[in-house]
């Protein structure tokens, strides 16, 4: 089964949307959407590094990642609005990251396929570590959700129940490296936060719960995967756009049904 490239696709699409759905309603819980997408576009340095060390993308672009996110929590705060600092920060690395590309020689790289994605080149080893980077998150997630939670509503609230929102952040944050890690193969860096804001978005307004916001994310998520490829298939366009093409569409109509039933409101008040 897993000979069949659209198989494969398919599976790693519906393996991103597991792992971007729980993190994603965070993002969108936190209004962390530019953070996100600081953290992805500063993945392609760590693209340039692994390639220029030969050694595996996932781990370059996971660790430079996650630096960058904890250089981000470390900094806010200090003198600088934190949209400045983040603009600052993550077109400075997508800057040196594609600069730093240039000047490996003797390496042939196809820098489209990791700034939009390639999912239909997806191969059995990229599957196992996209399924076990989505695998970490999920259960990073279920173990720290209602700690998570917490910390969303109120900090005040969350050293009342004697939990660390600093330390919370932390995990919030290494989640989002790793997925960021794992979707760089799909849908690219300069996708990727399309795929964490936009199925938690959609689901936003047709949840009651945030468990159930979850879930319903990682159905829009999954939905968007496999119709974008079919469509991608028979239309002939880019599989990685195709996706999030589509995930967009799912939030102009459920954010449509939401207005017009006048439910649009956010789980418990997130």
């Amino acid at each position: 089964m897993l000979d069949d490239f659209m198989t494969r696709a398919t599976l790693a699409g519906v393996g991103v949307a597991i792992a971007a759905a729980p993190l994603g309603c965070f993002v969108v819980w936190r209004r962390m959407a530019y953070f996100g997408d600081a953290t992805a576009h500063a993945a392609i340095l760590g693209v340039a590094i692994s390639l220029a060390f030969q050694m595996s993308i996932f781990i370059g672009a996971s660790s430079v990642a996650l630096i960058m996110a904890l250089t981000v929590t470390l900094l806010s705060g200090r003198g600088y609005a934190m949209d400045t600092l983040l603009g600052v920060l993550a077109h400075s690395s997508l800057a040196f990251g594609l600069v730093a590309v240039s000047f490996l020689s003797g390496i042939r790289i196809d820098l489209m396929a990791y700034l939009f994605g390639d999912i239909l080149a997806v191969s059995r080893t990229d599957l196992l570590v996209i399924w076990g980077g989505a695998g970490v998150v999920v259960a990073l997630m279920a173990w720290r959700w209602t700690p998570l939670l917490t910390a969303t509503l109120s900090e005040e609230l969350a050293y009342a129940n004697g939990l660390n929102p600093r330390r919370e952040q932390l995990i919030l944050t290494l989640s989002l490296a790793i997925t960021v890690a794992v979707a760089i193969k799909v849908v690219g860096v300069l996708l990727i936060a399309a795929m964490l804001i936009i199925p938690a978005a959609s689901a936003r307004g047709l949840a009651r719960t945030p468990e159930a916001m979850a879930l319903i994310a990682a159905a829009i998520g999954a939905f968007s995967a496999v119709a974008g490829l079919r469509g991608a298939y028979i239309l002939d366009t880019p599989a990685g756009p195709s996706v999030v093409c589509v995930a967009a569409i799912c939030f102009a109509v459920f954010g449509l049904l939401s207005w017009r039933s006048g439910k649009a409101a956010s789980p418990r008040g997130l």
